[in-house]
């Protein structure tokens, strides 16, 4: 398994590097410039064009795309995300300041999805054709359907302006600086974000178990006369794991960087706001950084899943 692992990291550099000139050429061929986006019009249209073409000298923006490119390559090497266009503010600062609201509120999510999403999965398998399966899979198929938005605004109106339980957005308060006083905050964003992946997460375990429980081994660990329990849970839930791993594993990239709705919604100053807020001000720099983050995020993702896949199924070898 570690040379499995090993040659895997070694496949992922060279795919990260072409992922992110093709994040870098992508951006590189919007319109305009770095110049033109720290400059209004008005000041663009009065500035002298040996000053600008000074300013350009200065960024780099004189070079060749390539150059350019390796030079930006380089600086990530060393933990150098370059500076916002808007602020000139380091980005490293802003996704040390952004990625841990991201990742606390992507972990919460990811643990409630899966552990609500597994256990009604296999209710529903056991139950199969039940009123309680029935029932589970009609709120399944709305789960999915209904955008988080929508819960999200519903959630604000009832928790938060009906009965005040709960605030209406953001992280903290100034005061706050534990977990634990950040919690109500963190209650309404974390449950909508993991609707829709209890929603997935449910009905890809109650299809696999539904799968496993129709197996041979299945039928051999009953004519032992194992009891039911075991049965379900050891041999078949176990097997029936593996696409929900598989299906947890790549909604972790989404979580992190696809929250973008919630924290908008909730006004959650994590990286999902960030890359709006990017985008909106045309800052590319912090748009390539937080696109490449997810990047990569997929690909150790990737190879953590495979890992994963083999110490849960005992029939998954890693080879060749």
């Amino acid at each position: 398994m570690l040379a499995y692992v090993i040659r895997r990291v070694l496949i992922m550099i060279p795919m990260a590097v072409a992922i992110s000139f093709l994040i870098y050429l992508g951006l590189d061929a919007t319109p305009g410039d770095a110049v033109s986006f720290m400059l209004s019009p008005e000041q663009m249209s009065g500035a002298n064009p040996e000053r600008l073409a000074e300013l350009r000298q200065a960024l780099g923006l004189d070079q060749p795309l390539f150059v350019r490119y390796f030079i930006w390559l380089w600086g990530l090497l060393q933990g150098n995300f370059g500076y916002t266009l808007t602020g000139g503010v380091p980005i490293s600062d802003l996704l040390a300041r952004r990625l841990p609201a991201t990742l606390e509120l992507a972990a919460v999510a990811l643990v409630l999805s899966t552990v609500f999403g597994s256990i009604l999965g296999i209710i529903s398998a056991l139950r199969r054709g039940s009123a309680t399966d029935n029932t589970l899979t009609v709120v399944g198929m709305v789960g999915v359907s209904i955008p988080e938005f929508f819960f999200g605004l519903v959630a604000i109106t009832v928790f938060a302006l009906n009965l005040g339980w709960l605030p209406v957005g953001g992280r903290s308060m100034p005061q706050y600086i534990t977990f634990w006083d950040r919690l109500p905050h963190l209650v309404m964003p974390s449950l909508v974000l993991s609707i829709m992946m209890t929603a997935g997460v449910m009905r890809y375990a109650r299809a696999a178990m539904l799968d496993a429980l129709n197996k041979d081994f299945i039928k051999t660990a009953r004519s032992k006369g194992l009891p039911e329990w075991r049965v379900n849970l050891l041999h078949g839930f176990r097997v029936a794991l593996t696409p929900v791993v598989v299906l947890i594993g790549f909604r972790l990239p989404a979580l992190i960087g696809g929250s973008v709705i919630v924290e908008q919604v909730f006004q959650w100053p994590g990286v999902g706001s960030l890359f709006v807020l990017s985008v909106r001000n045309q800052d590319y720099p912090v748009v390539m950084a937080v696109a490449l983050i997810s990047v990569v995020t997929v690909l150790v993702v990737s190879v953590v899943i495979d890992v994963l896949t083999a110490i849960i199924d005992p029939r998954v070898r890693l080879g060749n």
